[in-house]
């Protein structure tokens, strides 16, 4: 068609179009146009988009109809919300009224397939968002239960005359699963594996019991008492092996390094006894202005840690007689001191009443990394060498053992059954089980730490069993 037929025509055609493709009918005096893309396969030369009339469209057969959401309220809602508004933009975050259909506002239905209620939800497509939060991942694993500590202690062991003094050391449990106690003037040795129960000695009228501490391979036992004098025994044997003096009062406590015996007394020293020498001191250590009672060896024997009733903690290292770091924050006499086992130069310390914190310490530069209140005057701690928590026992006012996480100090468990001053504490060879003593005379066992292979709780064992016996 030439210029002058387009002109003739009345329609602007493009270049190349002849009149032929494009023809017009007369129907009751209007014009419909009836052009080949109404069949998309005999034409592809020339086509244009399709829009649609949406007045004309089947919505109902794809569920594009404004109608409520069959599914559950607020299961989908915040994914299609946020969808829509990622498509659309933040203006078109609500719905248009039901029924005006305008593309430029979006039904709440429009990217949703058609719901088949014939059948229940398929448990392999779950919702994106749970019900309880528009954001929370159903497909996410659940979070770990917390780890279950019993609350009740599994046995109890009478302990008559185990004296109610919060500067006594009088319980410790070999690494060959033998448990000491100082009852009044007499050690007494108990087998965990057949609870059988040994008279180690017998000290006297004239003397007492003021601390037990044995070797870090359990064979020998030193016991500090109430005249200044440290006694070490074969516990296998049950008998006495050497005697040492030096202190002039009581000897409230003991710490074994691999080969150095430390001993700490109410004429506040520490004296260094090594039993390869004949002399009965090595060295002496003087910081302390009051009565020392508590004292621990680092686990790779490199520094002492030390604790008196003037509220302070000193630390020392193997080749200076005088401490290398005084920390002073406590407000009461520090009894309780634990290494930690799984970081170098990490030093946990308790107060007293007055006090009443666990405090925890860098020795590498002496700066205070954390400290919590816990509410009542802190006897003992112990930190576990299967896991990295802490247990520590309290004296007044609550008479509680308490498992912490380390290091985000949250609380495991409460654990309550003394009815006075939980002021003993030492753990079992596995690192599983703790036994407590107090005021009370009796000796509690609990499980509160997980075996080192399996993080689930410990199981009662026959051995284990319930009811009170007697440790002599």
């Amino acid at each position: 068609m030439d210029s002058s037929e387009r002109r003739k025509s009345g329609l602007n055609l493009p270049a190349g179009m002849s009149g032929t493709s494009l023809r017009l009918e007369t129907f009751s005096g209007s014009y419909r146009a009836i052009s080949n893309l109404s069949s998309p396969s005999k034409s592809t030369s020339c086509s244009d988009r399709f829009i649609p009339c949406r007045s004309s469209s089947r919505l109902h057969t794809f569920g594009l109809i404004e109608k409520a959401s069959p599914v559950k309220e607020g299961g989908n809602e915040a994914y299609f919300r946020l969808l829509k508004q990622e498509l659309f933009g933040s203006d078109f975050g609500s719905s248009s009224p039901a029924g005006q259909g305008s593309p430029m506002s979006p039904s709440k239905n429009m990217l949703r397939f058609k719901t088949d209620h014939s059948g229940p939800n398929s448990p392999y497509s779950p919702s994106l968002f749970g019900p309880d939060s528009g954001f929370s991942n159903e497909a996410s694993t659940p979070p770990k239960p917390p780890r279950k500590v019993p609350k009740t202690p599994h046995k109890v062991l009478d302990a008559p005359s185990l004296q109610d003094d919060f500067y006594l050391n009088l319980v410790d449990w070999s690494s060959q699963n033998v448990l000491a106690v100082g009852l009044g003037t007499c050690v007494y040795l108990w087998t965990a594996s057949t609870s059988k129960v040994t008279k180690l000695c017998d000290l006297g009228p004239s003397d007492s019991v003021c601390s037990v501490q044995w070797t870090r391979e359990g064979s020998y036992i030193s016991i500090g008492t109430h005249l200044g004098q440290v006694q070490v025994w074969d516990g296998t044997q049950c008998k006495k092996v050497r005697t040492m003096g030096g202190h002039q009062t009581r000897t409230g406590v003991l710490a074994w390094s691999s080969r150095i015996l430390s001993s700490g007394s109410r004429d506040r020293n520490i004296l260094q006894h090594d039993l390869r020498v004949s002399t009965d001191v090595v060295s002496k250590l003087v910081g302390h202005k009051s009565e020392v009672c508590g004292l621990k060896w680092s686990h790779d024997d490199r520094e002492l840690a030390s604790g008196g009733n003037d509220n302070q903690l000193l630390v020392w290292n193997q080749h200076s007689q005088q401490p290398v770091l005084k920390l002073t924050e406590h407000t009461a006499a520090v009894k309780a001191i634990a290494w930690s086992p799984h970081q170098s130069g990490l030093l946990a310390s308790g107060g007293g009443t007055a006090d009443r914190c666990i405090r925890f310490w860098s020795t590498t530069n002496g700066n205070q990394l954390n400290h919590v209140d816990t509410g009542s005057q802190v006897c003992n701690l112990g930190w576990s060498k299967n896991v990295n928590e802490i247990v520590s026992t309290h004296g007044y006012s609550q008479n509680q053992i308490m498992v912490w996480k380390y290091p985000s100090m949250t609380k495991v468990a409460t654990l309550t059954g003394h009815s006075l001053r939980v002021l003993y504490l030492a753990m079992s060879p596995d690192g599983q089980t703790i036994v407590t003593g107090a005021g009370d005379e009796t000796l509690r066992f609990w499980n509160v730490f997980p075996s080192m292979k399996a993080p689930a709780p410990v199981k009662d064992t026959g051995v284990w069993s319930l009811g009170r016996t007697h440790i002599r």
